[in-house]
């Protein structure tokens, strides 16, 4: 099989023109909540891949055609400000579901849980000929939306991206995706840093800007 894609958690491998297969490195992966939260999700009609076969370590998902939108981002920087608004976007189109009943809970509510993605960056969208399919959902869970945006806040803000162009225009894409979206993540920020630190595939300097800039991210 063809590698095409290699994540911190799991391995892509082309099956076929329609089909890849997604392969975690460990066992204990919520492979089997993962897929039907999908099936949910497309069954509401919020943008995710089409699941066909699952195992304890695999998925089989529709194969999808186009960058994803860190690398639109890369490749048109000066779209930095739509696709910022369009992520924004995406987050609401999300929260606007309520979480099924099995989802387990995280940064929960006193009643009114919306499905939570929790790694929504650029690098889990997929701009295809259909529009933005949203893909890997082994974080989700029912909560507070705004744990859910603060989570892409800190994850965004923490990358390791290098050169001073990158940084500021990371800093228009965490405003355009404010501005895109209804939810204030302010008051989840804290614990979404919390959050972040506790991953293990966290490098060192995102680590690092963390501890650094946790006061300053609550702040803003």
């Amino acid at each position: 099989m063809e590698l095409i894609a290699r994540g911190r958690d799991a391995d892509v491998f082309a099956l076929d023109e329609s089909r890849v297969l997604r392969r975690y490195r460990r066992k204990g992966r919520p492979t089997e909540l993962e897929a039907r939260l999908m099936t949910h999700l497309a069954a509401c009609g919020f943008p995710v891949p089409k699941v066909y076969e699952v195992t304890d370590t695999d998925m089989v998902l529709e194969r999808l055609t186009g960058p994803t939108m860190l690398e639109g981002l890369a490749r048109r920087p000066w779209r930095v400000r739509d696709l910022g608004r369009m992520l924004g976007g995406l987050h609401d189109r999300l929260h606007g579901l309520p979480a099924p009943t099995w989802l387990p809970k995280r940064f929960g509510t006193a009643g009114d849980d919306r499905v939570l993605h929790l790694d929504f960056h650029p690098g889990n969208v997929i701009l295809t000929g259909r529009g933005p399919v949203v893909i890997d959902w082994p974080n989700a869970g029912a909560g507070d939306p705004a744990a859910d945006v603060a989570m892409t806040m800190v994850t965004v803000g923490s990358a390791d991206v290098p050169g001073l162009t990158a940084r500021l225009g990371r800093g228009q894409f965490l405003r355009a995706v404010r501005g895109g979206c209804g939810t204030d993540p302010t008051p989840r920020v804290q614990e979404a840093v919390d959050a972040k630190l506790a991953d293990p595939n966290l490098t060192a300097t995102e680590a690092a800007w963390l501890r650094k800039h946790a006061a300053a991210a609550a702040g803003h």
